[in-house]
């Protein structure tokens, strides 16, 4: 690398790490700010359909369902359990969830039809014909809630101008190192990073922790099988919801993303598809998000400038202002023991898995592979050529 290259890399990568120091700092402020006043509690209690497409028994399934069928809620709640093949061993767990919850409305669907190369959105399809009630909540399988959870999103789903709710979501890791850098990357890098964008009016999001909407609102977009071949398909409702000119909620409540990666391998495909789908959805937006990565940036500058000074100088910047994100993440979720010792790693892992996300165009999903098209769409990689 010539000299001039090396200054011009150095002068970039330090001025993106410095307005990342900018950025973490708000971050810091923000979330101090918020995630305090949870909704109140509804002041009626419509009836409730939960869906919930499975594949596989990932750790911790039992009870992240359970936690769904454990709700304070005094009215009916129905919850289908949606898998597409009779061998699919979440079907043992569901069975077993089934026989202790015994007074609670469970119906185990094992219909194998796709609908399109979306799997999840074949699978929520499936079920569709069977739902019962009112509002309908969607929730991924390795969602956790509290007992409060459903009052408090049929609340806000009340309002008369809001048409769909979703739920920000934190980490919690059931396994060992990779499952607790997917934790860090949860809550660290996603809940800072949606909460400034939040607050900046820049974020447009919906997601599959939580997507709850009335029975109604569902079949005037279309019903799950209009979105069948998207690969962001949470986004995807949530935008026909806003053209079909309601609004979607996202109350200050935190659900809980159980992180099961037993791999480095686990870890990669499940950030790459991550990272590809916010470019998907919001392409000038993921660009923009290099500065939530000071850290790698600030190395990078550092090494080529020969350690200068001054790029010292704003490496130990970035370092402290990632540590005081970090204490006021942890303070305000309340973990613990403290996890900073393994921050740096998580940035630098998160840092490649961003520049990765940009030469790639195929995505893994539970042992399947697609392509993804310039659309967002999905193609089997069977039928990619």
């Amino acid at each position: 690398m010539g000299e001039a290259m090396a200054a011009s890399v150095s002068v970039i990568c330090l001025a993106l790490a410095s307005v990342g120091c900018t950025y973490m700092l708000a971050a810091t402020l923000i979330l101090a700010r918020t995630l305090r006043v949870l909704p109140s509690a509804a002041g009626r209690y419509p009836a409730v359909t939960i869906l919930k497409p499975l594949h596989g028994a990932e750790l911790e399934l039992y009870e992240n369902l359970a936690s769904f069928c454990d709700q304070d809620y005094p009215s009916s709640v129905q919850i289908l359990f949606g898998v597409q093949d009779r061998d699919d061993p979440a079907i043992a767990v569901v069975q077993n969830l089934m026989a202790h919850y015994t007074e609670r409305d469970l119906e185990l669907v094992v219909d194998p039809r796709l609908h399109g190369p979306n799997r999840k959105v074949g699978n929520l399809t499936n079920l569709e014909s069977r739902i019962k009630h009112e509002v309908v909540i969607v929730a991924d399988s390795d969602i956790r809630v509290e007992s409060d959870y459903l009052a408090r999103v049929t609340a806000v789903l009340q309002e008369s101008s809001v048409g769909l709710v979703t739920c920000l979501y934190r980490g919690r890791a059931a396994g060992r190192l990779w499952a607790h850098i997917a934790c860090l990357a949860i809550d660290c890098h996603f809940l800072p990073s949606a909460l400034v964008g939040l607050w900046l009016g820049l974020a447009r999001p919906c997601f599959g922790s939580t997507i709850a909407l009335r029975r109604a609102t569902l079949a005037q977009i279309g019903g799950f099988a209009a979105f069948a071949r998207y690969l962001a398909d949470d986004n995807a409702i949530g935008e026909a919801v806003r053209r079909a000119g309601m609004e979607v909620a996202i109350p200050q409540l935190l659900v809980t993303h159980v992180c099961t990666e037993r791999s480095f391998a686990d870890l990669m495909h499940h950030q790459l598809r991550a990272a590809r789908t916010i470019r998907v959805v919001a392409p000038w937006g993921f660009a923009g998000s290099v500065v939530t990565y000071p850290l790698p940036l600030a190395l990078l500058g550092t090494i080529v400038s020969g350690f200068d000074p001054i790029a010292l100088t704003v490496l130990a910047a970035v370092v402290f202002c990632r540590l005081v994100l970090q204490v006021r993440v942890d303070h305000t979720l309340r973990v613990s023991p403290p996890r900073w010792w393994l921050s740096p790693l998580a940035d630098l892992l998160l840092f490649a898995v961003f520049v990765a996300s940009f030469f790639m165009t195929r995505v893994s999903w539970r042992g399947y592979r697609y392509k993804v098209l310039a659309d967002g769409t999905l193609m089997n990689l069977s039928d990619a050529r």
